[in-house]
Order: structure tokens, then C-alpha cells, then sequence
């Protein structure tokens, strides 16, 4: 059985934390197109629920897990 799907902070599609770039993975889109739906969606909500969501995703979403040896190329 597959390991269930996870949401993680991105080691490689980081800006800041690597919020975004770990919501576009477990979404399935491009890093920069969630980048900019979260920033039109903070803009919309008068910048403060987008701020406050970012930075409780960085403090509680756990850091991608490194590769297993045998998975690096």
C-alpha cells in the first residue's frame, strides 16, 4: 500500500519557509503559479488571514524528508 499523501515545507521550491512551494507539490501545480494565487488571495483578505495562515503552515508543517541514499542519482 502506498504511503498517504503528505503535506511537507519544500526543501527545493523554498522562497521563505517553503510553504507554497510544498502546497504546490501536494496540490500538483507549478511552484510560482501558488506563490501567486496566494498572494492575490492575501491581497484580497486585507493581508492579515494570508500572513497569519503562512506563518502557522511554517511553523507547523513539518521539512520535506531528505532522499534515502539509494534514491539519489
Amino acid at each position: 500500500m502506498a504511503d498517504p499523501k503528505r503535506l511537507y515545507k519544500s526543501r527545493t521550491e523554498k522562497q521563505l519557509a517553503g510553504v507554497c512551494g510544498g502546497l504546490a507539490d501536494y496540490i500538483g501545480i507549478d511552484p510560482t503559479l501558488m506563490r501567486l494565487i496566494y498572494i492575490i488571495g492575501t491581497i484580497m483578505t486585507g493581508f492579515i488571514p494570508g500572513i497569519f495562515v503562512y506563518f502557522i503552515l511554517a511553523i507547523i508543517a513539518p521539512e520535506e524528508p531528505e532522499p534515502a541514499a539509494d534514491d539519489a542519482d
